[in-house]
């Protein structure tokens, strides 16, 4: 197929939904399909064969897009928009493949152009302006739940990537048209000896302590000062480290781990490239996911659950979506339980068993054959196979 595809967003950057598109484009290029990508004029170019990218007209007052809603992607997206239309005027496509915001301009050009629109929807829009703390409008979010549901009504396929999103396409009545797939692919990495992971041990750790890593971004919803709070409550002899900080959040919880009198015992790792957040997985011996709101599944779950390593998260439908008690350690939000969780997953060979069933799961179920023939499946929805989801 010739597909183009919208990305609203900094493509490349290693976060989110910029993370996904990465992955569907690299499927794409693998099942042998063309893709024109239209998207941001912030990135880093991304090749693989079949794929060429359309940047929208820099803007030089806008140098950096924040995670979730913005105000600057406004006239980004009306760049994307005449970017797209240009396209479509110049190249004849079999497909209009868009993502989040970005699936609104899809579908009004898709019907301009006759061509079948499949969305790939990373989050609901309008529950986007309360977990980001963007609005909280009533007459906004009537305009992105309008919105939404313009979307998933004239898209020909739809991809959902957890399944709060699938029961909520199900209720809306667009469930036939929905593929299930979960963000479970991980970025290539080196393979790293016992002396790398020893040696990030002993800089992480240098008294031996045993080590907690969260990896992430340090966004109000991830958490970050329940993590902390746990901390102060864990007696034993246990580093934190909280990779992927940046800018004012991270001054903040430095700030936080002072108040509380666990600087000492916290490391702060500012963002660093995917391919060597293994590294920091393979050194740690207890993984940690403390959100605290949303329902989207976090991307870090698969990469957890693959490693092998006890992982604690709290007991949210966020998180057991994918997590069962057989394969993770469930807390309750509060301090208390999520020292309990943690200190259990330092200390008790039940975790260790857990861990393991978790990482046997993960190899048979979270591979790339499946989310190549998920890939398929949706995009035979989209050309109106009606054996696509068979």
């Amino acid at each position: 197929m010739k597909i183009l595809m919208l990305a609203p967003e900094p493509f490349f950057q290693p976060r989110g939904t910029p993370i996904s598109v990465y992955f569907r484009l690299r499927a794409l290029s693998d099942l042998g399909h063309e893709v024109d990508l239209v998207t941001y004029h912030l990135g880093e170019d991304k090749l693989f064969p079949g794929l060429k990218i359309y940047r929208t007209p820099k803007l030089f007052f806008i140098r950096k897009i924040n995670i979730g809603p913005s105000l600057a992607k406004l006239p980004l997206d009306f760049l994307l928009f005449c970017r797209a239309a240009g396209r479509l005027i110049r190249k004849r496509y079999d497909l209009v493949f868009s993502h989040e915001e970005g699936a609104f301009l899809g579908v009004v050009l898709s019907k301009l152009w006759k061509e079948p629109h499949l969305y790939d929807m990373h989050s609901s829009l309008p529950q986007q302006l309360e977990n980001f703390n963007f609005s909280r409008s009533r007459i906004l979010k009537a305009v992105f739940n309008r919105m939404e549901r313009f979307i998933l009504k004239n898209s020909r396929s739809i991809i959902v990537i957890c399944r709060d999103l699938q029961n909520q396409v199900e209720r809306g009545g667009f469930g036939d048209k929905a593929v299930l797939i979960e963000n479970f692919l991980d970025f290539p990495s080196p393979r790293y000896s016992e002396q790398a992971v020893g040696e990030k041990r002993r800089a992480l750790a240098p008294r031996g302590e045993k080590i907690v890593l969260y990896a992430g971004n340090f966004q109000h919803y991830q958490g970050i000062p329940l993590l902390l709070e746990a901390a102060a409550k864990v007696k034993e002899p246990a580093v934190f480290v909280l990779l992927g900080g940046t800018g004012v959040e991270l001054e903040e919880m430095r700030r936080k781990a002072a108040e509380l009198g666990i600087a000492s015992r916290v490391v702060f790792v500012e963002k660093v490239p995917p391919s060597e957040v293994p590294l920091f997985i393979s050194a740690a011996d207890v993984l940690v996911s403390p959100r605290l709101s949303g329902t989207n599944t976090p991307l870090k779950i698969y990469s957890f659950l693959k490693s092998g390593k006890p992982f604690v998260a709290t007991n949210l439908w966020t998180h057991t979506q994918v997590l069962t008690p057989e394969i993770s350690l469930l807390a309750e939000p509060d301090p208390e339980s999520l020292a309990k969780g943690i200190s259990f997953g330092l200390t008790q060979e039940e975790a260790q068993r857990r861990a393991a069933a978790a990482r046997a799961l993960a190899e048979k179920k979270y591979v790339y054959p499946e989310y190549l023939k998920k890939i398929t499946m949706v995009l035979d929805i989209a050309a109106g196979t009606p054996s696509g989801k068979d």
